[in-house]
């Protein structure tokens, strides 16, 4: 699956059904006289993974970012693979993804540049996942994705299968599908061709939004590599959407793969870190995104749970200890991205409504009633229903003394389903993604960005009076800079 940075989901509960439900099936239709060793011997030999250890292989095509849709159910945006190398260690459970990337088309998200292409260099390595971007940069969400990813590749699905003793089954057209858990990360059948070629994985595995979904990959126009078997193309969907579609250009058996996780990995902790910017007011930052804290009269508003439980969970313990005994009621979410909605399913378990814009909420209430059943998370655990404040173009929560105004932004290529928060009395605009402030005293680019321009028109055409910007990415700024950053003047 293409950086999650890394991801949306759609057809929540028609195409998560259909492949939750074929993969029940063959699991509980095991045909007597079968012989799972005896087909992954045949798999084994047919694809040359006995002696297959490691495996370097490049390719190029079409990707799609999952979780970044422009509108909740719609298809992932479209991006152009210029070049993707995927080096794996089957032995270490490593592995790394070179990929050389650029948008296909405008609309969604992703984090990826407007125009022009964005090199993501990513890996993972036992229960240890990173990024590098000028040095190794922690992702823990990141680990349950490519640990599913490594383990469903051709020789890789067989590996697993063998490790956690498949189940087989025969199917009408020839093939055998051999059936496995691997414990707390993923479900697979494998489906093998009756030349012994695997023509197709069908996964389910957990999710921070959707609590499980299913994937599809299929493998096709195998060729030979000495003694190993790879295929020419590969073709992955998720929750029903394609994701990838790529032609293998070269692969190298055996290859050296030596991946070595970084120190700074092994003792990393997420870190939260408050800030007050008014009066019962906290910027809540410490990683990669931010939220903010309101304070209300008898209880509290929290602005944006992103990314999963595993950053959610200590964010909302950090903001419970500033004001103790009032609880969370309510949990404003920016847009449906799945970075900044993976931890709404930490809120509901929390007992907070989910304050989202109006398209968004039955997309999110067939999504939260998906239980995470391979790896329970904190939703599953404390089986909580989620309740919703829907927001069309306006809607304001008040406690008499303090007013917090949502506004629906017009006309952004990054989502349909925007919300900015504005604190009138506080002067303080909260908004996620159509902002993010440059480093002190760097030079504006010199194509303003499209978001920064949009996010302009917006506040005024809302006329609000803004003089700081608490963005869910970076830090707080006063609103000039976003002038000076889109080469804006004022009106």
């Amino acid at each position: 699956m293409l950086p999650t940075s890394n991801r949306d989901r759609r057809a929540v509960v028609g195409a998560c059904g259909i492949a939750a439900l074929s993969i029940a099936l063959l699991a509980s239709c095991a045909t007597p006289g079968v012989d799972a060793a005896a087909t992954l011997q045949r798999a084994g030999d047919a694809m040359g993974a006995g002696g297959l250890k490691t495996i370097r292989y490049t390719a190029d095509g079409t990707g799609y970012t999952f979780g970044q849709a422009y509108v909740p159910g719609g298809a992932w945006p479209k991006i152009t693979v210029h070049a993707m190398a995927r080096s794996i260690n089957y032995d270490t459970a490593s592995m790394r993804e070179e990929i050389t990337l650029s948008r296909a088309e405008p609309k969604g998200g992703g984090g990826y540049p407007l125009q022009g292409q964005q090199r993501n260099d990513q890996y993972v390595s036992g229960t240890m996942a990173w990024n590098v971007a000028g040095g190794p940069v922690p992702g823990p969400r990141f680990v349950a994705d490519r640990v599913h990813q490594l383990w469903i590749t051709p020789h890789g699905a067989l590996k697993a299968a063998q490790r956690n003793h498949a189940s087989a089954s025969a199917r009408g057209d020839g093939s055998t599908a051999l059936s496995f858990d691997e414990p707390a990360r993923f479900q697979a059948s494998v489906i093998v061709g009756a030349d012994g070629l695997v023509q197709r994985v069908e996964s389910r595995a957990p999710d921070a939004v959707l609590g499980e979904v299913d994937v599809v990959t299929r493998y096709s126009d195998y060729k030979s590599f000495g003694k190993v078997k790879f295929p020419g193309r590969i073709e992955q969907s998720v929750a029903g959407h394609p994701v990838l579609d790529l032609t293998v250009r070269e692969v190298e058996p055996n290859a050296a793969v030596d991946i070595v996780a970084p120190e700074i990995l092994r003792n990393f902790a997420e870190r939260v870190a408050t800030e007050s910017i008014a009066p019962g007011v906290w910027f809540v930052g410490g990683g990669s995104h931010n939220s903010v804290a309101i304070e209300m009269k008898d209880h509290l508003v929290l602005v944006e749970s992103p990314l999963n439980d595993g950053r959610a969970g200590p964010v909302i313990d950090a903001v419970k200890a500033l004001a103790p005994g009032k609880p969370i009621r309510y949990v404003i979410n920016s847009h449906h991205h799945f970075d900044h909605a993976g931890g709404l399913r930490t809120a509901v378990a929390e007992g907070a409504t989910v304050v989202t814009q109006a398209a968004n909420v039955p997309y999110f209430e067939r999504a939260f009633a998906t239980p995470n059943r391979i790896a329970p998370d904190r939703l599953a655990q404390a089986g909580r229903k989620a309740a919703f404040m829907p927001v069309s173009d306006k809607a304001t929560l008040t406690d008499g003394a303090r007013t917090i105004d949502i506004h629906r932004m017009t006309d952004s290529v990054h989502t349909d389903t925007f919300l900015m928060i504005h604190l009138p009395a506080e002067r303080i605009l909260i908004q996620a993604d159509a902002y993010t402030p440059l480093a002190p005293n760097a030079a504006p680019p010199a194509v303003p960005n499209a978001n920064n321009l949009n996010l302009i028109a917006n506040i005024e055409r809302l006329k609000l009076p803004v003089e700081r910007i608490a963005p869910l990415h970076g830090r707080v700024v006063p609103l000039a800079e976003l002038y000076a950053t889109a080469r804006a003047t004022p009106k």
